[in-house]
């Protein structure tokens, strides 16, 4: 590895504005202003996820690297991994092969401390209110309508419902839980905004509970942003790595997919695009719960659009859609590739509504057969798309060179981004777009409290973030092979006032996830 100040340097930027972590790891000062018209922004998204791998992030890092091998000065700006699924069954989130970002355990677990600064400013709104009430209750909280939660960094099912005791000889008590913290509401606003005083602002609006006629509190009823920036102030700086071949890449920010908007933060993405000439960024899950919420909320806030959008799969993933297990991928399977196709299908649809030029990545694995790899073209072609198949896992940019070339050909169309719903939008109207453009749904049905929730915020002018499985387009994730028409039920509406969403939970997600009968914490 090359001394990260090292590299740093050759983007011009002076010592003051680096914070270095020891020799390969530092923190730079964020670069807001907006970025000049010449500067390219490519978005990195991938069909439905399986344990099969797509290999969206590898393929990001290795697009990079490529750009940067063809004498184009970039940057990759991706998610922080979340401590939990590293020790739960998702392992690291870094790439792989000679596409990685390294180094690699320090950015899977505790990196520079960012994830750990949210949950502690998470938290301190949670023991303030508490506190509050303790402390004769001025603002009349309803122990039974605070909606703040606390949060945790690890994979633990059993601080989901906990009941929290603020005075037992009062007896004031209340249901609460705990969600993981690239969940929280403070994450998706740390994301969200575009400088620090935005970010206040925001922090300010967060709904954390209602009175006893019903009226909203909110964090700065509880004068404590302040110190909550004061918490977060050495995480908003954006962290800086870089791949194995010796290219930037700045990690910062993480909220999930399934659960919230799934992307890096405006700070990293907007600091690199003012450092480099091309960006790669990465957004996911697949283009439903990812591309769709950089697309229509992350660019919204940040005022810029992607240039061009790779949409990553591979055939193992492809013929896992089709019906196979796991165990089952090594063999040659036709049908099962040719029935996985439609996955592929949807995410193609759910891109070209946004009007913005598309390239196929097709990541390559040792066991795709020619036969199968010609059934993938010949669909391919049909698109009319480019695509490259790419084999960035062994050999790193030299395997994603035809790649970063068509997508240079594709960035020099000029197009507009077309959003899939406004704020305007009437809320049911943006609701049964969503899921019948992004999902292939017929339509959205909805729990009575959900339809009870949605008409009393109807008028509210919000970005809708769905939360539900990734693994298919349903809200079943068993249904991995949809052939026929299906609905998806909204049950439960979270409102998440300072990020500006109206969270809609879908079939049986968690907002703190469990660990496997074997998690990856006993094979380390």
């Amino acid at each position: 590895m090359d001394k990260i100040n090292d590299l740093i340097k050759k983007f011009g930027v002076k010592s003051s504005n680096v914070c270095l972590y020891g020799d390969y790891i530092a923190k730079i000062k964020p670069i807001l202003t907006k970025p000049s018209a010449n500067k390219k922004l490519v978005l990195v998204t991938a069909i439905s996820p399986t344990p099969a791998g797509e290999g969206k992030t590898t393929i990001a890092i290795s697009l990079n690297d490529a750009f940067n091998a063809l004498r184009h000065k970039s940057v990759v700006a991706l998610r922080e991994p979340s401590m939990g699924p590293v020790f739960g069954v998702k392992g690291g989130a870094n790439g792989g092969g000679a596409a990685q970002v390294v180094p690699k355990d320090e950015i899977d677990l505790h990196f520079t401390g960012d994830l750990h600064a949210i949950t502690a400013a998470n938290n301190l709104i949670a023991a303030c209110i508490d506190n509050h009430i303790y402390w004769g209750n001025e603002l009349k909280i309803n122990p039974l309508r605070i909606v703040w939660r606390r949060v945790l960094d690890v994979n633990d099912r059993a601080l989901r419902n906990v009941e929290i005791t603020i005075d037992s000889k009062r007896n004031i008590k209340y249901r609460s839980g705990f969600d993981i913290t690239v969940a929280s509401e403070l994450m998706a606003i740390f994301c969200l905004a575009n400088s620090v005083e935005e970010l206040k602002k925001r922090i300010d609006e967060i709904i954390v509970a209602y009175d006893f006629k019903n009226k909203p509190i909110f964090v700065k009823d509880l004068a404590i942003t302040n110190a909550i920036i004061k918490i977060l102030h050495n995480a908003l700086w954006p962290n800086v790595v870089q791949s194995l071949e010796g290219n930037l890449a700045l990690i910062h920010g993480g909220p999930f997919a399934n659960i919230a908007h799934g992307c890096n933060s405006i700070f990293a993405t907007k600091t690199a695009m003012n450092l480099a000439e091309i960006t790669v960024t990465e957004a996911g899950f697949g283009s439903d719960l990812g591309a769709e919420k950089f697309l229509d909320i992350v660019c919204d806030c940040a005022k810029f659009e992607p240039n061009a959008i790779v949409l990553v799969a591979s055939i193992r993933s492809l013929k896992m859609h089709g019906g196979l297990s796991k165990e089952q991928l090594n063999s040659e399977n036709i049908n099962a590739l040719k029935n996985g196709i439609s996955n592929l299908n949807q995410h193609i649809k759910n891109l070209y509504a946004f009007n913005k030029p598309i390239v196929v990545a097709i990541n390559e694995f040792d066991n795709d057969s020619r036969n199968e790899k010609q059934i993938l073209e010949q669909y391919l072609q049909t698109t009319g798309l480019p695509y490259s198949f790419t084999k960035a896992f062994v050999q790193g940019s030299k395997g994603s060179i035809d790649l970063a070339k068509k997508i240079l050909k594709a960035m020099t169309k000029k197009t507009k981004l077309k959003p899939v719903y406004t704020l305007k939008t009437p809320l049911f109207d943006k609701i049964q777009t969503l899921v019948k453009q992004c999902y292939g749904a017929i339509r959205a049905d909805f729990s009575p409290i959900a339809k009870q929730k949605l008409e009393e915020l109807k008028n509210k002018h919000a970005y809708i973030c769905m939360a539900k499985t990734p693994l298919t387009f349903s809200d079943d994730p068993k249904e991995i092979v949809i052939n026929q028409p299906f609905t998806i039920t909204i049950r439960d509406v979270i409102v998440a006032n300072g990020a500006n969403f109206i969270i809609l939970l879908a079939g049986e997600i968690f907002r703190m996830p469990g660990l496997p009968k074997v998690p990856a914490a006993c094979k380390m």
